[in-house]
């Protein structure tokens, strides 16, 4: 089979492997899509993400889906929990003490044709939904987690920094649970004009210097209630911190390149703010099935570029340059 593995900073080699055999309790999938995300440009450009750090050719992809042996179409959930640490069993299996998960560390992902996986992993998906679709529940799950970090109730108003996927699928399941003004920022044009489709009733370019006085004024002088920060730079970080209320929240789902965050906490402290940081997603799959089954929520549209495995570099270097929205790499 095919397979395409990190071997250091920006060099991703195509490799020729054995089909993997399936252990206990695990099926072996045929891959069919795979999403390229912001934590795999980490590895690609930084060769690591937080204090994980490449230390062997790695194959990455952790958004995607496939077909199982015996034909059964499925998205994947690429946590595999161990189901008996403390944290699993209060309901957190997003903090698992003995996490495995796919195009991290040690464990292989899915940039490749087949691969093994745990079989309490693998969701079922209706004929309504193609591969993509499939893909792309596993950013949805991050969205709707962090959204309910948020306890966004109807009537708020809610503001999201940085528009890539990520922050588009937060100012929809925002809007799906009744934000009733939602203010988005970004550096890139063709990101706000996207913010605006989904759901934004506003959108600001974050390097205008009026910005935070536009904010202001899209919430009658008052700020938002919840501010998701998706960009995971500072600058978008100082913005959700300045443009959110007293005692409101700020959720921080966006990853930093330098593995810090920092805030002002005389401001925080003054405002009286709730801070939390999205730790990936628990227990999302089967409503993030629901919800795209019902055309509740749009995924398939914010998939602009399409690129076979062979073609995965480019597929990356696409998404470095933070052109169009969602790359899927189709196996």
């Amino acid at each position: 089979m095919k397979s395409v593995r990190l071997h250091t900073t920006g060099d991703l080699q195509l490799h020729e492997e054995e089909i993997p055999v399936a252990g206990a309790g695990d099926k072996l999938v045929r891959i069919t899509s795979v999403g390229v995300c912001g934590s795999d440009l980490h590895w690609f450009a930084e060769g690591g993400i937080g204090d994980a750090k490449l230390d062997r050719p790695l194959v990455l992809g952790h958004e995607f889906a496939g077909v199982t042996r015996d034909g059964q179409r499925v998205a994947i959930d690429p946590a595999v929990p161990c189901g008996h640490c403390e944290f699993c069993q209060i309901g957190h299996p997003n903090l698992c003490e003995n996490l495995v998960f796919a195009g991290h560390g040690m464990t292989d992902g899915a940039m490749r044709e087949w691969m093994t996986w745990n079989e309490r992993s693998l969701f079922p998906i209706p004929d309504s939904l193609s591969d993509d679709d499939g893909a792309m529940l596993e950013p949805l799950g991050v969205a709707i987690h962090t959204v309910d970090l948020g306890k966004v109730r109807p009537g708020m108003s809610v503001g999201v920094f940085g528009c890539g996927p990520i922050g588009l699928l937060i100012i929809q399941m925002a809007r799906l649970s009744g934000a009733a003004n939602i203010v988005a920022t970004d550096k890139l044009a063709h990101r706000l004009e996207a913010a605006k489709r989904y759901g934004a009733s506003q959108a600001f370019f974050a390097e205008d210097d009026s910005r935070l006085s536009q904010i202001r004024a899209a919430t009658e002088g008052r700020g938002v209630h919840v501010a998701f920060d998706a960009a995971g730079v500072q600058e978008a970080i100082d913005d959700a911190f300045a443009a959110v209320r007293p005692g409101g929240k700020v959720i921080l789902a966006g990853i930093p390149e330098d593995d810090r965050t920092s805030f002002s906490a005389s401001m925080a402290r003054r405002k009286g703010l709730t801070i939390k940081l999205v730790r990936r997603m628990k227990h999302t799959y089967p409503r993030a099935i629901e919800l795209v089954s019902k055309g509740l929520v749009d995924v398939r549209s914010l998939v602009t570029h399409r690129f076979p495995l062979e073609r995965s570099a480019e597929a990356f270097r696409v998404a470095q340059r933070r052109e169009g929205l969602k790359i899927i790499i189709e196996v």
